[in-house]
């Protein structure tokens, strides 16, 4: 096939791949890059957020080059691949007149082109949708071992590199729902849950962390038709920018034709149809829409083969996006042709002036996980993001980065301090202040369980509380506070209050290392009527309220 493919598009491939090497070498690291980054210092089945594709893939760069090419290097190369597959996929008996039709298309989709060289979960998740629609179209063609098992490895790959995998999977297998009744089907479905049963028994091991976060906890906002519905609506249009009005025309009128192209046209419309529902109760990220990227890209490109009309039209505005593409690309290194302030600026410089003030010396970020994976990739010094009952859980809650800072003089950044031994502007032109703490101690891994957690709880009645001690050492009980965060229905944070607990045993001085200690308290009333949840969180040595137990209803 690679024979047959056009020279013009080969030589657009390498160009493209050489722009984006390029361009992850003297681009600074998204926030979200250097918290993936961090993911890949310690390998493992899964991470607090998602599942480890994207760790894996930045560990092998990073073992192949230093710095930001290191963590990106895998992104260019399997957008580079993409390119290719994608036009393998593409049947249209004229589509080689059209390769520069082609190269247009796909360069000026916003997102797709932009994981062009950022190392996200979305950029597995692009690719291995790409593989899969290849792997599925083998597979109805000639459906034999090969392909079986082929379709089986996809498959698994792309719920390692996003859970937003399974919907790609879910609306191919109902365009073709005969799938249920093929042996070499369930057989390539069995070797893909066989590839992922060490990430499922990962999530087994941390109570479903990863699935109750984005599926439960996650907070969210009153619903606001301009924020979520026309949001998503807007976010549709902006993954093609200029292109939109064709691009959804094109699938508009496409007719369903074979089984791959009834795949397709399910794949977009499932995806489409599944978030405009989503829009009515949470916001929808245009990333979450990347996949219908792929099938859009075949159906637009065979729509254009048939009609001269819309080839000059995409040629003329695909080429003015990718003008405001590559403005946006030149924006992202200097941050000096828009007078906007964004996270892949300046993070060397305040990373270096932290540095050069404090040393080695561990830095301790409050409720920032971007910040603290920044600094340690700048820097190569250790950090640590302690995350309060006003921020979320993240992967530095679920390791052992903690043990890192205990005990160590540190230097502690915050937002929200009054004043500091030192102060810097972020990337995103926020300020923050630092102070140095002589001996920092944290337990934010101990944990606050209610036994009665399942039924809703009334303000003011009496509860036990058991505090479980995960730690080496017994805690004394003076250096701890606990406290009740009230959260609304959304379960945004609005009130939090200490609270006084007694312990049962009234001879108890110490939280057991290893051991469960049991407390009596009287939960407190709420000062508002918006309160829906409560969550306890303990506060030790003066820090603030810590997130150590789970939402739990109130009557």
């Amino acid at each position: 096939m690679l024979q047959k493919t056009p020279k013009i598009l080969l030589f657009f491939i390498a160009f493209t791949f050489v722009l984006n090497l390029i361009q992850s070498s003297v681009t600074e690291l998204l926030l979200d890059e250097a918290y993936y980054w961090y993911y890949a210092q310690n390998l493992a089945w899964g991470y607090f957020d998602h599942p480890p594709m994207v760790a894996w893939m930045i560990a092998l760069g990073s073992s192949l080059c230093e710095g930001e090419l290191g963590v990106r290097l895998l992104s260019c190369v399997l957008y580079a691949l993409n390119l290719l597959f994608i036009w393998w996929l593409i049947d249209h008996p004229k589509k080689d007149r059209f390769t520069l039709h082609y190269c247009v298309l796909v360069f000026a989709v916003t997102l797709m082109h932009a994981y062009g060289f950022l190392t996200l979960p979305d950029t597995p998740l692009l690719f291995f949708t790409t593989l899969f629609l290849l792997a599925y179209k083998r597979f109805i063609t000639n459906n034999t071992l090969l392909n079986t098992v082929f379709l089986g490895l996809v498959m698994a790959a792309m719920m390692y590199s996003k859970y937003h995998g399974f919907l790609v999977i879910i609306f191919v297998l109902l365009s073709n729902i005969k799938l249920v009744f093929n042996r070499n089907a369930w057989l390539s479905v069995v070797i893909s849950l066989i590839c992922y049963l060490p990430h499922f028994l990962w999530l087994v091991q941390n109570d479903f962390i990863s699935l109750g976060y984005h599926l439960s906890d996650r907070p969210n906002s009153p619903y606001k038709f301009a924020d979520f519905t026309l949001g998503y609506i807007v976010n549709l249009m902006a993954l093609f920018g200029l292109l939109f009005p064709w691009v959804y025309y094109a699938l508009a009128t496409t007719k369903i034709g074979d089984r791959f192209n009834r795949a397709l046209v399910f794949l977009t419309y499932g995806f489409i149809g599944f978030f405009f529902i989503s829009s009515f109760s949470r916001k929808v990220q245009a990333q979450w829409m990347i996949a219908i990227s792929i099938p859009l890209i075949i159906i637009t490109f065979n729509y254009l083969a048939e009609h001269a009309k819309a080839r000059f039209w995409i040629l003329r505005l695909g080429l003015a996006n990718v003008v405001i593409l590559l403005f946006l690309r030149v924006w992202l290194i200097t941050g000096s042709v828009l007078p906007i302030p964004f996270e892949t600026h300046y993070n060397k410089a305040w990373t270096s002036y932290i540095h050069d003030a404090v040393g080695d010396m561990p830095v301790v970020f409050e409720n920032s996980y971007g910040n603290a994976a920044v600094y340690a990739f700048y820097t190569g010094a250790t950090s640590y993001s302690l995350n309060n009952t006003q921020y979320r859980l993240n992967q530095y809650s679920l390791d052992n980065s903690e043990e890192a800072v205990q005990d160590k003089r540190v230097l502690y950044v915050s937002r929200y301090l009054n004043k500091g031994d030192l102060e810097f502007i972020g990337a995103k032109g926020e300020a923050y202040r630092g102070k140095y703490l002589d001996s920092f101690e944290s337990f934010r891994k101990l944990q606050c369980i209610i036994p009665q957690e399942e039924q809703p709880i009334k303000p003011e009645q009496e509860i036990s509380l058991k505090v479980y001690n995960p730690y080496s050492e017994d805690i004394d009980l003076n250096k701890l506070k606990f406290g009740v965060t009230f959260l609304n229905k959304y379960k945004r944070v609005i009130e939090t209050q200490f609270v006084k607990v007694m312990p049962t045993d009234p001879q108890a001085l110490y939280v057991q290392k290893k051991d469960t200690t049991t407390f009596r308290l009287s939960i407190p009333k709420p000062k508002t009527d918006e309160a829906a949840y409560l969550r306890m969180g303990i506060s030790e040595n003066g820090l603030y309220l810590g997130y150590n137990g789970k939402n739990i209803s109130l009557k």
